[in-house]
């Protein structure tokens, strides 16, 4: 089984991105039952959207995305991701959609609630998510499931949002909601080896 696992770069005032500093974390001992493909993705929408095709063609069997959450106490596994481009627009605009005449949600086949009870006997604290947000963490898990759906290649694709590392909040002085960075690598690697058993 082929896995493309997904991170972003940093971002705004976070000099490290908990997706990344896990995925890093992960490979240290990484995962033999599955062929593990790699990638940090930049934090633009444009530059994303070119690197995530290239990679899509690659035709991996599951893509398992990882964003960062900071103000999250829990592992959020997301459900469902809209056809809205952009962030949140506090002046009530109605935001672009990220495909013209594109489905209007698409919802993740992943086993989501058997997941959040699996992690949660583990120790790891997770919920599954209704919303994604509307911004690149959104959009990364909904390109992928229409690119899915218009070259009628089904692939598996989850989308797991990250609490802030504890390291990171240490660093930086603020009082924020974290797990230990070796926890989030073991709630991806459960997320890994669950797929492969799949």
């Amino acid at each position: 089984m082929r896995v493309l696992l997904t991170a972003f770069e940093p971002y705004d005032e976070w000099t490290e991105n908990s997706s990344w500093l896990t995925l890093v974390e992960l490979l240290k001992a990484r995962p033999t039952s599955v062929e593990l493909l790699t990638r940090r993705y930049p934090v633009d929408l444009n530059a994303l959207q070119s690197r995530l095709v290239a990679d899509l063609e690659k035709k991996p069997d599951v893509v398992l995305h990882l964003g960062q959450s900071p103000g999250a106490a829990a592992i959020k596994l997301e459900a469902v991701a809209l056809n809205v481009a952009g962030c949140v627009d506090e002046n009530g605009q109605e935001l672009p959609p990220l495909v013209d005449a594109g489905s209007l949600a698409f919802q993740s086949a992943m086993p989501l609630g058997r997941w959040a009870e699996m992690l949660r006997q583990a120790g790891i604290p997770a919920v599954v998510s209704y919303h994604a947000g509307t911004f690149l963490c959104n959009a990364t898990m909904y390109l992928t499931h229409h690119w899915c759906q218009v070259n009628r290649h089904p692939i598996q694709v989850g989308f797991v949002h990250l609490p802030l590392s504890t390291e990171q909040v240490a660093g930086s002085g603020r009082s924020l909601p974290s797990l230990p960075l070796a926890t989030l690598a073991q709630a991806v690697r459960l997320l890994i080896e669950d797929l492969a058993e799949g």
